[in-house]
């Protein structure tokens, strides 16, 4: 064999393909559309209050104690240490936020509650990063920590006081408002149109702009100055680098240990916050359990952000939106949802039938039966029992017959699935008969009962985890208990 050098490089070795890159213009593209879909929904279902501006802003409220608590855990968690704890933390700030807010002051409570939310922090952060202590396990002891403090301390502080007992504090000073002046009345009388988009936006802008609480401001701002300090300074860097990779950042001289410290302090003191909005702006009181598993759900926001703080806030909207749509009442608004939400699961079919064409090099039904074509059959067979359903809606009723074409279509895609280990057939499988169901009930006038309205909110954050899981990526040392040298 000649062993002449033909000039042909070695090919290299094979490796984990790495994540697709996200086109930024045209995930832009991508959300503008989905906003002026939501949009058209709206106005075409008559839903006015989607995008009024008390809807917008009883979501920020919401949204604000969940997306503080989920920006205390994008801190802890980029550093490395998984914080259960958030729940108690949140406890302990409404607490002590509501005792000197009382008494001294709503500013003063503020204080009060991120400086005991850090304390809370800095004993988790004692236990896990100075005695390696479970993590959960200490984040769990702090939740049930914080409920015995929180029934204890708040019969010392309140009990006997004026209008307050053992569970409930007297009322707390309010904080007053802040508002773009000049910008109330104008727009108000365009959102009053209930236009398209041009409507929506001015009550979107007004509900952003008019009437907000100096915490809610505080808050906002939060989430950019908390993405400038991780990731566009040297502390953030070495932050992260101890999340990632703890015992390389120690090789390049990063005190390991005190920064994850620090960390978790700060995530203790953002979540202290949170629980002084809780009483100060929320509410006006403090109300023993009235956390309600905030800290719970803002972790659910910080993994819907991958681990980010814009992302965090996002998810923090999602489910204050969501869930003051719940409490206003609206009976149009919850069917307006399942609406866009049909709209959306057909764009998602649409596109991934798209890419299963292109790579069955233009046919549908290559040689033999792709797994796209045993898709196609369980749609054409689901599309059956809906007609039958909906034209036989006087006898056995739609909701067996559809529920019946359902299960059987599933089972025909999971044949797809297993017959090419293809998930594609498996996804167009759940898009698209969703879709058709959320559209039928929408045209159908089929009345929301009202206990799937009360867990909307918890739906919609189940449903925005499970499909954005795939494309989501924890530090890779989160949670991992680090001992100094160990590398």
């Amino acid at each position: 064999m000649s062993l002449i050098d033909t000039g042909t490089a070695a090919a290299p070795a094979a490796g984990p393909t790495p994540p697709a890159r996200v086109n930024r213009t045209r995930l832009y593209y991508v959300l503008a559309a989905v906003v002026i879909a939501f949009f058209v929904v709206r106005a075409l279902l008559g839903a006015d209050d989607l995008t009024s501006a008390g809807a917008i802003r009883a979501a920020l409220q919401l949204a604000v104690p969940i997306g503080l608590a989920g920006l205390g855990g994008v801190w802890t968690e980029r550093a490395g240490v998984t914080n259960i704890g958030l729940e108690g933390m949140l406890i302990v700030g409404t607490l002590f936020g509501a005792w000197a807010g009382w008494q001294w002051g709503p500013w003063t409570g503020v204080v009060a509650g991120v400086v005991a939310g850090a304390l809370v922090g800095a004993l988790h952060a004692l236990a896990t990063v100075v005695f390696a202590v479970d993590q959960i396990v200490s984040g769990v002891a702090i939740n049930i920590l914080a409920l015995g403090v929180g029934g204890v301390l708040g019969k010392v502080f309140f009990e006997g006081k004026p209008a307050a007992s053992e569970r409930q504090s007297p009322p707390i000073p309010d904080m007053g408002t802040w508002s773009i002046p000049g910008i109330d009345d104008p727009l108000g009388k365009l959102e009053g149109h209930h236009w398209v988009v041009i409507s929506d936006l001015a009550g979107i802008l007004r509900g952003v702009f008019v009437g907000l609480s100096p915490l809610t401001v505080l808050a906002i701002l939060l989430v950019p100055l908390s993405w400038l300090i991780l990731w566009r300074t040297g502390f953030g860097l070495r932050l992260r680098s101890c999340g990632e990779n703890p015992t390389a950042a120690e090789t390049l001289g990063v005190d390991v240990y005190r920064t994850k410290f620090m960390a978790v302090v700060i995530s203790g003191a953002f979540a202290g916050l949170g629980g002084v909005y809780l009483v100060t702006v929320s509410s006006g009181t403090y109300l023993e359990g009235q956390t309600g598993g905030r800290g719970f759900i803002g972790l659910a926001a910080m993994i819907f952000g991958n681990w980010t703080p814009v992302g965090t806030a996002a998810g923090a909207l999602l489910f204050g939106y969501t869930d003051a749509l719940r409490l206003r009442s609206d009976n149009s608004s919850v069917p307006a949802l399942l609406a866009f939400a049909a709209v959306a699961l057909i764009y998602l079919a649409v596109r991934q039938m798209w890419r299963i064409y292109q790579r069955d090099g233009g046919g549908v039904l290559a040689r033999r039966v792709a797994p796209s074509g045993v898709w196609l059959v369980a749609v054409g067979v689901f599309a059956a029992f809906v007609a039958l359903g909906v034209s036989a809606a006087d006898g056995w009723g739609t909701t067996g017959i559809v529920t019946l074409g359902l299960l059987i279509a599933a089972a025909i895609g999971y044949v797809g699935v297993r017959l090419g280990q293809r998930t594609e057939a498996g996804t167009l499988t759940l898009y698209l008969p969703t879709a058709v169901v959320l559209g039928v009930l929408t045209l159908i006038g089929f009345d929301v009962p009202n206990q799937f309205v009360g867990v909307t909110p918890n739906i919609a954050t189940l449903l925005v985890l499970a499909f954005a899981t795939q494309r989501l990526r924890m530090p890779a040392a989160d949670g991992l208990p680090y001992r100094r040298g160990q590398g």
